[in-house]
Formats: structure tokens, C-alpha cells, sequence
């Protein structure tokens, strides 16, 4: 069997599986070249996933067949299809590390990294706040050198992340074109431009709400492809604060790894695990919810909310043997 010394990740394609399997796959291998993995799942596999079954090694389709031929050194997956994935690369000497719970014992990986709120535990087990994602100050700065032009919108710059509505954070159109309404009527008020960005999640209507609010606002709104490239690293670099709707672990995850201040808006649609991770937060002093836009002087006192990093620091003693030279 051929061995490959590369660092994978690998997930179903889904934008935040992706993200956070290749935040991390990227932390540990501290700078060599990381392979992302989309799994193309076929029937049976796609709802038994990560159960085994006769034939997994087809699973996933060819592409995945040659992977575990020549396994690499260490294969990150995220979300359950890259559950079965890392099991059976661990099958084949991979050393496997899961994000999000797999809803199997753990003793399948040789670890697991799963959101606090969750109720896994394990001696192989790690919990982070929030989700994993790129974000620190090179990855700032990389979004403020791409995206420049943003730099010079008035300030204060406020960026505002817009999700879409979901069963943990159930907020409609009317609360969406309420809360826009209150950021355009403040940035008229006191000056400064807005940083808009929404998802995939978002509804037509909102995506409309937003334009209509903002029309007379200097900024940058996107919306869509239809804008261009999307802004997002640009807009979390050139932010002064961050306003998000309360719908995202990823959004706000990544909001509370910059330097500035975060609110969470809309905070009573929040339900179970967005609760969870907003009262969290909040303890913390990282946010601060609806009300008041905050000030430059009301900058929270918590430190940047950087999980990557060290979830990749207390894997590093598992996995040093097999991972690249720094």
C-alpha cells in the first residue's frame, strides 16, 4: 500500500463543513499544502453514513477509492459523510480527526472535536466554543490588501453579517428589514458606511430588504455573484464593528476572531445550540446583543476568539510523529 505524507480535509462540499475541515487540516500542517476532499456519496452510504457497510470502499465513488489506496498521514473531516470517510482512512493507517459528532463511539477516531454545548465527551474528545474557521490577524490583513477599497468608506465601518432564518434562530423578513432599518438610520445619524454581506440562507426578500435600506448609505453590499467577488474576508478586515444575525455558528464564530466589537442582533429568535453559544459569548464579554449599535469606545474586553489555533495546539502532541516540519 502506497502512503501519502499530505494532510487532508475532507468533507461533503457543505460551505461550513468545508471551512472548518480546512481551517484546521491548515492550522496543523502549519504552512505545507493541504488537499480538500468533497465527497460524492452513493446510496446506501449517503444515510448510513458513518456506519459501515459491504462495500464502503466504494462509498464516495472512484475519487475517494484512490484516496484510501494511498492513504495520507492524517485526514480532518467535518460533518457525518467525512465521519465514514475518516473511519475507513483510519481503517488504512490515517490518522483521523473528526469535527462535529459523528453520533458513534468515539474510539472510531483517534479524535474528536465537537462544539461544548454537545453532550460527547471522551478521553479523545475536544470541545471548542463555536465553530472553526480561518480567521486570525494574517488572514485580516490578506482580506484588507485584497479588498482595499473598502478602506476608504467613511468611518465607522459597520459590517453586517446577514444569515437566513433556521429552526434554532426562527427571525422573519420583518425582523430583517427592522433591523436594517435601525443600522442605516444610525450610519445617517452619526455618519459612517455599512459592510453587508449575506449567504446562500438568505431569502430573495431580505436580499431586497437590504438594498432598499441602504440605497442612500455609502458602503458595499453583496448579495450575491451578481456583486462580484464576494467581499467577506475584506469586510471582516476592514470592519470597525460587527453587527450578525443570530442564526450561524460560523458567522459569528468568525465575527468574534477579529479585534472589534461584536453585537448579535435579533437575539430572541435564538433557540437550543445558537442559545447556547450567544449566552456563552456573552458571559465571556465577546458580545453584546440588540439594542444600542456599540460605540469605538465599547469595545469588548475579551480577547479574539481564536478555537483554530488551539484546538490545533492540543492535537499537535497526538499528531506530531506524522505531521511536516514547521
Amino acid at each position: 500500500m502506497q502512503r501519502s505524507d499530505a494532510i487532508v480535509a475532507i468533507s461533503d462540499g457543505r460551505a461550513g463543513n468545508a471551512r472548518q475541515a480546512l481551517a484546521l487540516a491548515e492550522a496543523l500542517a502549519e504552512g505545507a499544502a493541504v488537499r480538500h476532499v468533497q465527497l460524492l456519496p452513493h446510496a446506501p452510504w449517503r444515510w448510513l453514513a458513518p456506519r459501515r457497510c459491504p462495500g464502503t470502499r466504494w462509498a464516495f465513488g472512484p475519487g475517494f477509492a484512490a484516496l484510501l489506496a494511498a492513504p495520507p498521514a492524517i485526514a480532518v473531516g467535518c460533518g457525518r459523510q467525512a465521519a465514514l470517510a475518516t473511519r475507513l482512512l483510519r481503517g488504512r493507517g490515517s490518522r483521523a480527526v473528526q469535527i462535529l459528532d459523528p453520533r458513534l463511539s468515539p474510539r472510531h477516531w483517534d479524535a474528536l472535536v465537537v462544539p461544548e454545548h454537545d453532550a460527547l465527551r471522551g478521553p479523545n474528545v475536544l470541545t471548542l466554543v463555536g465553530s472553526l474557521n480561518p480567521v486570525d490577524d494574517a488572514w485580516l490583513q490578506r482580506g484588507r490588501q485584497a479588498f482595499a477599497a473598502l478602506g476608504t468608506l467613511p468611518s465607522p465601518r459597520i459590517a453586517l453579517l446577514v444569515g437566513g432564518p433556521t429552526a434554532q434562530a426562527p427571525w422573519g423578513e420583518d425582523d430583517a428589514a427592522a433591523l436594517f432599518a435601525a443600522v442605516a438610520a444610525r450610519l445617517r445619524h452619526d455618519g459612517g458606511s455599512v459592510l453587508a454581506t449575506t449567504s446562500r440562507r438568505t431569502p430573495a426578500a431580505v436580499c431586497d430588504a437590504l438594498r432598499r435600506a441602504f440605497a442612500d448609505v455609502p458602503g458595499r453590499l453583496w448579495c450575491g455573484d451578481g456583486d462580484g467577488p464576494n467581499p467577506y474576508p475584506g469586510l471582516l478586515g476592514w470592519a470597525e464593528r460587527i453587527v450578525c444575525t443570530p442564526d450561524s455558528a460560523n458567522l459569528l464564530s468568525e465575527a468574534c476572531a477579529t479585534r472589534v466589537p461584536v453585537q448579535v442582533a435579533l437575539p430572541g429568535c435564538a433557540r437550543g445550540r445558537m442559545q447556547a453559544l450567544q449566552d456563552r459569548l456573552l458571559q465571556s464579554g465577546r458580545i453584546v446583543l440588540a439594542g444600542a449599535i456599540p460605540a469605538a469606545a465599547e469595545a469588548a474586553t475579551a480577547a479574539p476568539l481564536r478555537e483554530t489555533a488551539r484546538v490545533a495546539r492540543q492535537l499537535r502532541p497526538l499528531l506530531r510523529p506524522l505531521l511536516l516540519p514547521a
